[in-house]
């Protein structure tokens, strides 16, 4: 069902109370609760997006969360070098899958967290029901090679992670001595391993996703690889366990609070950058539901109580004491205690706001909407985009019902039959922002993207440096300069195909534009090539907002490391029922 076309709905009961009805506004009243594209995509403001409900990581936990997904530990045969072979099983709405773990003692030689190590503390596989020994075997040869190894049949995910190592051999010695490690310590990262790779859909012969069932638990976008990602936590868990009790039969445990307190960390580069450029239909989706959500909650008119408001009351005091207990040091990114600023203002808002409801004053029609455009200009990006993130939890029945149309075909298709003079309506009407670009100056054409023969990674270099490298950035704005600059000079009524005949060098460009018509939220309007242009931005947006990452420190403005599953529940937690708002954990107390 279209959500944005539906009858009116009462939003789902959060922590125990119903929230208010959404009035039946129409697709088109909604809509106007959306933001534009000329506001929403400019780079530094898809940089400010934070995580949400929507975000792969912690849409995964909370499909966990609702169908009492369990994970049980199948064997855990490692030496007390670390060196040997776990396995695991999870039961998952009715499927089961297999993650065989192939664990080594860490060595210095070939280790990297990037593409071009070939040395990594823990690798492992995400499978399709119960993995055979056989299969383990195969996996356990093949892995290793990467791009010339082979998965078996079934096989979802390979992946891979290495140990932050001074935490993790901190956190074994702690728990050896009969202790807990020093909190301070661990929460300057809190992980005890970092991914250093998920590879899927088709790499070394896995399942693609658009063949997973309709029913598959694992269909939307990313949640496979989120899985692994938590998994990858649950081991090194165990083998923190493990290798303390090794050391010493007295060894303590880590305590429950500190358990879900450590998630795994995760470092992403530039190469995100060429993910957007050649998934814009996946942004789009993501983007898209993530405005419906934020729009419904907009729409949400509070009881006489203001319960709803109360609800996000709450949960803004969580995000503060979350942002003040922050010990990350940030360079680039605004630091923690200045969003905390900005949140204690918005919660003075919140709480004036909800004053007036339960006094019974006269409020606007929609004042939660009302609340959020008085604070725009008023706080920081990166404040407000949390607040959005907080008002998908006022509908989090439909915010989990969007997450699952994030399956979809990116192939696209062009149209040869489009008269020329539609495509130039949609270049203009869509892609306005590319001419009012500086597409000539020499600060504006300085770099290029291309790939490093030493690291084998997504490079952004001086043109003059980089000598005949291709390109392998998407040149978005100049290539509908152009495009539109020979369109003008055609036929109105010529077809697209005739055009293309003659000018066969805008075929890509003219069948991006055709296949993306009409979806606002495809492409930055960025010039990825200007000197002014900041990569970070791009992956800020990706690993904060997309895969939903907690305290993300920036490196030379365009690495970002931060940590996944941030207060996550444990498998144990799972089985028990656990607390859908795990999210913004609190420090633990020594």
């Amino acid at each position: 069902m279209n959500l944005a076309q539906s009858p009116a709905i009462r939003a789902p009961s959060i922590g125990g109370i119903a929230a208010g009805p959404i009035p039946d506004m129409g697709p088109y009243s909604l809509h106007r609760l959306m933001r534009s594209p000329a506001e929403l995509m400019l780079p530094e403001r898809l940089a400010a997006i934070q995580p949400s409900r929507i975000s792969a990581s912690r849409a995964l936990m909370n499909r966990a969360i609702r169908e009492r997904w369990t994970i049980t530990r199948t064997g855990f045969d490692i030496d007390e070098r670390g060196r040997g072979t776990a396995g695991y099983r999870i039961d998952a709405g009715g499927w089961r899958f297999s993650f065989p773990v192939f664990s080594f003692e860490p060595a210095s030689q070939g280790r990297s967290g990037r593409i071009i190590g070939r040395s990594w503390d823990m690798m492992g596989a995400l499978v399709e029901g119960d993995i055979s020994p056989a299969d383990v075997e195969t996996t356990r040869n093949e892995l290793p090679k990467l791009y010339e190894g082979r998965a078996t049949p079934g096989t979802l995910i390979w992946c891979r992670s290495n140990r932050s190592q001074r935490l993790f051999d901190h956190t074994v010695q702690s728990l050896a001595a009969g202790h807990q490690p020093d909190v301070g310590q661990l929460a300057q990262i809190c992980y005890l391993m970092r991914n250093t790779g998920l590879d899927g859909n088709g790499t070394f012969g896995t399942k693609t996703f658009l063949a997973f069932e309709k029913d598959h638990p694992l269909r939307w976008s990313l949640a496979a690889q989120m899985l692994c990602a938590y998994m990858m936590r649950v081991f090194a868990q165990d083998l923190v366990h493990h290798l303390a009790r090794m050391a010493s039969p007295q060894a303590a445990a880590l305590s429950p609070d500190l358990a879900r307190f450590l998630g795994v960390g995760n470092g992403s580069a530039l190469g995100l950058m060429l993910f957007v450029n050649n998934h814009p239909r996946l942004i789009d989706r993501w983007l898209g539901i993530r405005e419906e959500a934020i729009a419904r909650a907009k729409a949400i008119v509070p009881g006489p109580d203001g319960a709803e408001v109360a609800t996000l009351l709450g949960l803004i005091d969580k995000a503060i004491r979350f942002r003040r207990e922050d010990r990350v040091v940030y360079e680039a990114i605004t630091p923690s205690d200045l969003i905390a600023d900005d949140l204690s203002l918005i919660r003075d808002q919140v709480d004036r706001l909800l004053a007036g409801i339960r006094r019974g004053e006269a409020v606007a029609p929609l004042p939660i909407a009302d609340l959020c455009a008085g604070l725009e200009g008023r706080v920081r990006a990166e404040a407000l985009e949390t607040l959005h993130s907080l008002l998908i939890e006022l509908v989090a029945d439909e915010a989990d019902a969007l997450v699952e149309t994030l399956v979809l075909d990116e192939e696209m298709t062009g149209r040869p039959e489009m008269p020329v003079s539609r495509l130039r309506e949609i270049i203009r009407s869509q892609y306005a922002w590319a001419f009012g670009l500086d597409l000539e100056s020499d600060t504006a054409r300085r770099y290029v993207w291309y790939k490093s023969v030493t690291a084998e990674e997504p490079r952004r270099g001086p043109r003059e440096e980089v000598g005949d490298a291709v390109n392998l950035g998407l040149d978005l704005p100049r290539l509908i300069v152009r495009l539109d600059a020979d369109l003008a000079a055609q036929d109105p009524r010529q077809s697209t195909a005739r055009f293309l005949l003659a000018h066969p060098q805008h075929r890509a460009i003219v069948t991006r534009v055709q296949a993306l018509a009409g979806l606002p939220y495809h492409s930055p309007h960025a010039d990825i090539m200007s000197e002014g242009f900041v990569p970070a931005h791009i992956t800020r947006l990706l690993n904060v907002g997309l895969h939903g990452i907690d305290k993300t420190r920036d490196f030379l403005n365009r690495n970002l490391r931060g940590v996944l599953f941030h207060g996550a529940p444990t498998p144990a937690d799972l089985g028990a029922g656990a607390d859908p708002s795990w999210f913004y954990p609190a420090e633990p107390r020594p």
